[in-house]
């Protein structure tokens, strides 16, 4: 039987943290992260790709999926957009621990579509990831579609935030716009898209575990929120019938990988399950193998 212990994670959803990307984020970082969600304030200041490759390696973390976001429309108060040059350099400098995401802003129309191409096609990333509560756009509205059908056509998943969002920005309060329902009208619309709510759909966890089980193609993501605080439905979920649609994440530095990792096993999940949470779904979504 597979030692816990010895399962190596797949992280689906890391942000990149190096002084240059923190370059481009607005000034909200620290006070969202340090005092709202508790991040180590020791890594505020930037956190170089070996640094963080050295945490992975001390946790337990084989392989991270680092994000080019788009937080918001570029020009409104608190909202960036990540560069994918950025995300693309840290995939090519260490090919065998990452893997890049990139973000989706539904304002930018066919040009963002013609962008997600481009990514897929010549920078290497594997995925979408969205956050509908920055456009304050529910994820069925019309503005996605396109991207949605071009994520069908490259096929890639699609992860994006559902449950409630935060208030990050003091200057741009998002409501939250992803109840996990919503879902439901993009999955019938698009059967053969792989989509991944991220965050737990908390706190409509229930409402996200009944999508991911009524369509194929609909999977969550644990990433966060602190496993020790998880639902008990949710805990269970993954213990049981949805053993295969559940993968592993961090939203690191929101969530630290070795503490995130041990909250997990001390859940006690049994070592089949873990190992399908914890690499196993990821890998078949992703196509990894």
């Amino acid at each position: 039987m597979t030692d816990p212990a010895s399962i190596r994670a797949i992280d689906a959803v890391v942000n990149i943290w190096t002084e240059e990307a923190l370059s481009h984020r607005p000034g909200w970082g620290d006070e969202f992260f340090v005092g709202k969600m508790k991040a180590k304030s020791n890594i505020m200041s930037g956190l170089s790709l070996e640094d963080m490759v050295q945490r992975m390696d001390s946790a337990g973390v084989e392989h991270g999926f680092l994000i080019a976001a788009k937080s918001g429309r570029v020009g409104l108060p608190g909202c960036y957009h990540m560069p994918p040059s950025l995300v693309a350099a840290a995939v090519e400098q260490y090919p065998d621990r990452f893997s890049g995401l990139i973000g989706i802003d539904p304002y930018m129309g066919m040009d963002g579509v013609r962008e997600l191409e481009y990514a897929v096609r010549e920078l290497g990333f594997i995925g979408a990831h969205l956050y509908p509560h920055w456009f304050e756009l529910a994820p069925d509205h019309a503005k996605y579609y396109p991207f949605y059908a071009k994520c069908v056509e490259l096929n890639v998943p699609i992860q994006m935030q559902v449950g409630q969002s935060m208030i990050y920005s003091p200057d741009h309060r998002c409501r939250s716009v992803g109840q996990p329902i919503k879902l439901d009208a993009v999955a019938c619309d698009f059967p053969e898209l792989k989509l991944i709510g991220i965050h737990v759909g908390i706190p409509w966890t229930d409402e996200m575990i009944a999508m991911a089980w009524k369509h194929d193609n609909v999977f969550i993501g644990c990433d966060a929120h602190s496993p020790k605080y998880w639902p008990q439905s949710f805990v269970h979920y993954i213990n049981s019938y949805g053993r295969d649609k559940v993968i592993f994440g961090t939203d690191f530095p929101v969530l630290d990988f070795a503490r995130t990792l041990d909250e997990i096993r001390a859940l006690g999940f049994r070592a089949e399950v873990l190992e399908k949470l914890l690499r196993d779904n990821v890998r078949r979504i992703y196509q990894l193998d």
